[in-house]
C-alpha cells in the first residue's frame, strides 16, 4: 500500500507538471496563430504598381469599342422611380441611344439619342422633348447620372474611367484574391477593387472622388460571366451593376439580360428625328389668346 506522504507527493508532482504544461501549451498555441500561414491567392506578377494597372484597365477599355443589348434597369425618371426594359446601345465616340420600355408593355416611354455631337430625348409619357449638345448632362436627362457616353459604355461592359496623371498605390489581398488600388489626381482620387484570381480582371468596384474628396460616382459589379464579341473574343461583363451619384441623389440598378460586343452599328441608329409639334420638356403652356 501506498503511504499516504508519497500519495501526496506524487499528486503535487503531477499537479506541478499539470501547471507547467499549461503555460507552455498555451504560447505554442499562441506562437502557431501568430505564424502566417500561405497565402490563399498568391500575388499575380506583372501588376505590381500603378503604372502596369492603369496600363491594363485602359488596354481593357480599348478592347470594348461597341455594344448593344437589353437589361432591366432600376432607375428615377423624373420625379418617378421606374423598373422596367432598358434597350440600350453605343458606340465610342460619344454615341448612345436608350429605348426605356413601359413596365406595362413594350411601347416606348422615353428615347434618348446621343449622336456624337448633339442629344434629343423625346419623352412620350409627357409629350415633351429636350435637345441640346452632347455631354455628361445628356444621359442625366433620362437617368439622373450625370456621365459622358463613352464613360457609360466603360461602366456598363464592366471598365472603369480612370483619373489621368494618377500615382498612389497597389496592394494585393491576398486572402480574397483582390487587388485594392488607390489613386491619387490634381482632380481628385479613386479606389479601385479589381478581381484578380485566376487570371482574371474584373472590375468590382470604383469610386471616383472629386478634390473635396466628395463622392462623383461610385459603380459596384457582381456575377461576371462570359461573353463572346462579334470576332469571337472572349471578354468577361457583370450581370448586374449599381452605379450612383450622390451630389444628382441618383442611384441606377442595372440587371442584363444580353449583351453582344464590338457590333457594328451605323450612325444612322443614333440619330433621333423628334415628332413636329412637341413643346420642350419643362417649358410652360403658350397663354390661351382672349377671344374678342
Amino acid at each position: 500500500m501506498m503511504s499516504p506522504r508519497r500519495s501526496r507527493a506524487r499528486r503535487a508532482g503531477r499537479s506541478l507538471l499539470t501547471s507547467s504544461r499549461g503555460p507552455l501549451v498555451v504560447a505554442a498555441a499562441l506562437a502557431l496563430a501568430a505564424c502566417p500561414g500561405p497565402a490563399r491567392y498568391p500575388r499575380p506578377a506583372g501588376t505590381d504598381d500603378v503604372p502596369s494597372v492603369v496600363a491594363r484597365l485602359e488596354r481593357s477599355r480599348a478592347e470594348a469599342a461597341s455594344f448593344r443589348g437589353a437589361s432591366v434597369m432600376d432607375y428615377w425618371l423624373g420625379s418617378n422611380r421606374v423598373k422596367g426594359s432598358m434597350l440600350v446601345m453605343g458606340s465610342v465616340g460619344a454615341k448612345v441611344r436608350f429605348n426605356a420600355l413601359s413596365p406595362a408593355g413594350e411601347s416606348v416611354m422615353a428615347d434618348l439619342a446621343c449622336d456624337g455631337r448633339d442629344f434629343v430625348l423625346v419623352d412620350f409619357q409627357n409629350n415633351c422633348m429636350l435637345t441640346g449638345p452632347c455631354s455628361r448632362d445628356s444621359i442625366a436627362q433620362l437617368l439622373r447620372i450625370s456621365l459622358t457616353p463613352d464613360d457609360f459604355l466603360h461602366l456598363a461592359l464592366g471598365k472603369t474611367p480612370v483619373l489621368p496623371q494618377a500615382t498612389g498605390t497597389v496592394t494585393w489581398d491576398a486572402s480574397n484574391g483582390r487587388y485594392r488600388v488607390s489613386l491619387q489626381a490634381p482632380g481628385g482620387s479613386q479606389d479601385i477593387v479589381i478581381d484578380g484570381r485566376d487570371g482574371r480582371w474584373d472590375v468590382l468596384s470604383s469610386e471616383l472622388r472629386d478634390a473635396a474628396s466628395a463622392t462623383v460616382w461610385k459603380v459596384e459589379n457582381t456575377d461576371f460571366s462570359e461573353v463572346k464579341d462579334a470576332q469571337g473574343k472572349a471578354h468577361r461583363v457583370p450581370e448586374k451593376s449599381r452605379l450612383t451619384q450622390p451630389s444628382q441623389k441618383a442611384d441606377l440598378i442595372v440587371e442584363w439580360e444580353q449583351r453582344e460586343l464590338n457590333v457594328e452599328l451605323s450612325a444612322d441608329k443614333f440619330v433621333l428625328a423628334p415628332p413636329a409639334g412637341l413643346p420642350q420638356c419643362g417649358a410652360k403652356p403658350a397663354a390661351a389668346t382672349a377671344t374678342p
